[in-house]
């Protein structure tokens, strides 16, 4: 289908360095504080150690809020709380503080960054470093047809590279991924069912936004249609998210993919991002060591695709806003666990 040969990245991707890791497990076992009394503090502050191959941990200095922003066709079904097309709204809302992923970001102090893949308006009423990487003006409606041609999907993928390339090279030490789409929950359970074998019902939840029943029930034969066409492409990740995925979703997997090859954790956030790293461990299966699940939305695809990949969430209240917010709301964890880790005194 592409140039771009996915199989390079079993080979690109190691593992965090489990000698770091066996150091820094003998360093916590000296800590002043016994072990098991902080709890999974304990694990993140090896997870970070190892990748950054260094004992004791440095803490989280420079963490970035990375959200991938698209519009879905699928959301003309009305699948979606919000109105199909007005993935615009949530950016702006974004841009302007107003949003509790701005919110967050601010009282953690985590430099945030919104990413145009595909947002159904004009360029001219989001500022170009927003619309840089734009590969097209929303996604195909994923239930009758692609949601990308090849060479947008293949575009869309280099743009998640690129963006991971250019985190890892401004030193950025740990990205806190999110999305902001409207009918993205759709595609994400249409990968995750399509991926575990499983069906439509199964997978479909009520979105960030709630939906009402006749809203589930749309959505879940939206997921059902959509199914029946990403079967037959299951054997080749990036024609399954140029089929059912969108340009959002196929950046956000070359994100992770690449992510992990510059050595970069990642916390997940909700449905979509745990969608993008199941496609990321089908092409590459050492790449989940890189990423921790911030929370459980409440999602159950989400559950079904963290199940898969083995990992378990930090946090579960509840939280359905998205756009970042559950992975935020573990990233003061994150940070805990890398300053106990670095700073609490040693035995003698």
């Amino acid at each position: 289908m592409s140039a771009l040969n996915l199989d390079d990245f079993a080979h690109l991707i190691e593992r965090p360095d489990g000698g770091v890791r066996r150091a820094a497990e003998e360093r916590r076992a000296r800590l002043s504080v016994p072990p098991g009394a902080l709890g999974r503090l304990d694990e993140l502050g090896e997870w970070l150690a190892a990748a950054q191959q260094q004992v004791p941990v440095r803490p989280v200095a420079r963490p970035r809020v990375l959200l991938f922003a698209g519009d879905h066709g699928v959301a003309q079904l009305g699948v979606s709380a919000r109105p199909a097309g007005s993935t615009r709204d949530l950016v702006r809302a974004v841009l302007d503080g107003t949003s509790p992923a701005a919110v967050l970001a601010r009282g953690v102090g985590a430099q945030l960054r919104v990413v145009d893949l595909a947002v159904d308006c004009d360029l001219e009423e989001l500022p170009e470093e927003v619309t840089r990487h734009r590969v097209r003006r929303g996604s195909g409606r994923i239930d009758i047809e692609d949601a990308l041609t090849a060479e947008e999907a293949e575009a869309a993928f280099r743009a998640g590279m690129a963006l991971a390339d250019e985190e890892a090279d401004a030193g950025t030490d740990l990205v806190v991924l999110g999305d902001l789409s409207v009918g993205g929950t759709t595609a994400a359970s249409t990968l995750i069912a399509a991926l575990c074998g499983t069906d439509a019902s199964v997978v479909t939840g009520r979105g960030g936004a709630p939906i009402d029943d006749l809203a589930w029930m749309r959505k879940c034969a939206a997921i059902r249609d959509a199914l029946r066409r990403a079967r037959p492409v299951l054997g080749d990740q990036l024609e399954l998210l140029a089929a059912v995925g969108g340009a959002d979703l196929t950046a956000m997997t070359g994100f992770l993919l690449q992510s992990a090859v510059r050595r970069t954790p990642v916390i997940l956030d909700g449905v979509v991002s745990a969608a993008c790293a199941l496609v990321a461990q089908r092409v590459a299966f050492r790449a989940p060591d890189w990423w921790v699940a911030g929370q459980a939305s409440g999602e159950p695809a989400q559950a079904k695709a963290l199940d898969r990949i083995a990992l378990n969430p930090l946090l579960d209240h509840g939280v359905t806003a998205g756009e970042g917010t559950g992975a935020l709301l573990a990233l003061p964890l994150v940070q805990a666990a890398a300053a106990l880790a670095a700073e609490l005194p040693v035995r003698d």
